[in-house]
Order: C-alpha cells, then structure tokens, then sequence
C-alpha cells in the first residue's frame, strides 16, 4: 500500500516551490520530510526527485505520484468531511413512510424547506406499506411513519404533528347538505367512497356507523384524492374526508359527523437517539400546518 504521507509532501511541495514551506504546511520539520522520502524510496525502489542546488525535480516516478496525490487526496479529504458530518448527524437518509393518503400536498410542504436546509441528506418519500406501515418502521425499513392512526408498540413514539376533524364531503346540493350534523342513517342509502384501506382502520366505520348498526348502500374505493373530491362534486357519491381538504374545494360542503370525529396527524419513530437531521426534519414538519 501506498503511504498517504509521501502524497502529501509532494503536494505541499508543488503547491509552494519550497521544501521548507511545503515542511511548515505539514507541520513537519525538514528533516522529518526528507526522512518520510527517503524511507518511501527504499520501500519502493525509485527516486522521487533530484535536487539541483535548492531546486527539486521530481523523477518520472515523483512525476507519477504527484498526479497521484492530487487526484486520491482531494477525495479522501472530502471523505473525511463526509465522516465528520454523519458524526455530527449533518449527513444520512431519511426514508418517509404514508398512511396517511390525503396528506402528500403539507408533506411536500415539509420536503422542500428541508432539502434546502440539509443539503447532504437524501429523503424518500413512498406510500408503499400504507398497509403495513408499522411492520416497516420496527424493521427499520423506514425511519418515520406519518399516520393518523398510531398503534402503540414497545420501541416506538409518536409525535403529534397537527389536529383536524373528519367530516362527510357531500356535494352543495346533495339532500344531506342542510344538515347541521349527520346520524349513522343518514347514511344507508348513500354511497361511501374511501381510500384503498381496511373497514377496521376506517373511523367512519369503527366509530359512527358499526356502533350504530347502520351500513351505507355501497362501498367503494380510489387511490387518488382528487378523483374522490371530483365525485364527490358530482353528487354520486359521499366521502369521509379530514376538514382541511375541503377549505379551497368549490361545490362541496364538509357536513359534522355526530357528534364530531376527532383526528390528529402523528410521526411515528423508533426510540432512541436521533441524528441531528432527522430532529430537524421532525421540527419543520411541526411547524407546517394544513
């Protein structure tokens, strides 16, 4: 292997024409340099440089190793920067999972204000285990879950990020849109429509209608929010939506169910220490509201 030192002196030496200057950059004596030369020859069979009086000509193999240096040192030089920085948690990924479907427009609200500040993270953003989001941050498969449904397990936290409350979007000119607030019948000969996501994980469910013993007519699925509001607008069908999607939504009404249903948007993360980057991740996602 080739000695780093022997590099460096060369280097020095070129950057500054002088052996005594090159010395004083490294915080070397002259001695101790001419030494480090000397050994790096004999272990290698070759000569790096001539003198000729106070002047240094460097050999085809000095020639050689300069190239050399300059190409290997700036590397290794920004490599140990990079090390600095994951010791000091500048540097590192964060991998995001959703559950929450409705929610990409205030994460990408969060995304771009922190890409600024962290330049040398990577974030990625998937929606890809919204059906198993949980299993996915115990196996560290993700560091952060943003859910409105937190289940609590050993290891792990959530922090809330913000509140709203889950309405029924019906079109302005649906039967149902002068009600002050809805009961579980007014329901049964509607159509529901929902994300793609479990009948037990769904609130309109869990807390209104089962306890009630009342179903809806029809239950159907979309993947996409903006398809969802679009029937929605169109009067065929109604949606349990959080009230914040509606507030620059025209032709549609956000109608209380009951006696209102309650939500909070959550972080979920292992305990334990975290790199400075992901702290600042977490705050700027708190601060950024619906």
């Amino acid at each position: 292997m080739i000695d780093i030192q022997p590099l460096a002196i060369l280097r020095e030496i070129d950057r500054t024409g002088s052996l005594t200057m090159a010395a004083d950059k490294l915080c070397l004596t002259q001695s101790a340099v001419s030494h480090a030369i000397r050994r790096f020859e004999e272990r290698h069979g070759v000569r790096l440089w001539d003198r000729q009086g106070r002047r240094l000509l460097l050999t085809p193999s000095g020639q050689y190793l300069l190239a050399l240096a300059n190409r290997v040192l700036p590397q290794l030089e920004h490599g140990a920067t990079v090390l600095e920085d994951y010791a000091r948690g500048r540097r590192g990924a964060i991998r995001v999972g959703m559950e929450c479907h409705p929610c990409q427009d205030w994460l990408m609200r969060v995304v771009d204000p922190f890409l600024a500040q962290w330049p040398d993270v990577d974030l990625d953003v998937t929606s890809a285990f919204q059906f198993g989001g949980l299993a996915a941050l115990l196996g560290h498969e993700i560091d952060v879950l943003v859910t409105p449904d937190p289940t609590e397990r050993p290891g792990l936290k959530y922090l809330p990020v913000f509140d709203y409350e889950l309405v029924l979007a019906v079109a302005q000119d649906h039967p149902l849109a002068t009600k002050p607030c809805l009961t579980p019948e007014d329901l049964v000969h509607e159509t529901l429509v929902t994300y793609p996501v479990a009948l037990e994980r769904l609130d309109i469910y869990t807390r209104f209608l089962i306890p009630a013993g009342a179903l809806p007519r029809r239950h159907r699925t979309v993947e996409t929010t903006d398809l969802m509001l679009r029937l929605v607008a169109s009067g065929r069908v109604v949606s349990a939506t959080p009230d914040w999607l509606l507030r620059d939504t025209p032709g549609i009404r956000g109608l209380r169910i009951g006696e209102g249903i309650a939500k909070s948007i959550h972080l979920g993360l292992r305990k334990g220490e975290r790199p400075e980057y992901l702290a600042g991740f977490i705050d700027l996602a708190r601060q950024v509201k619906v």
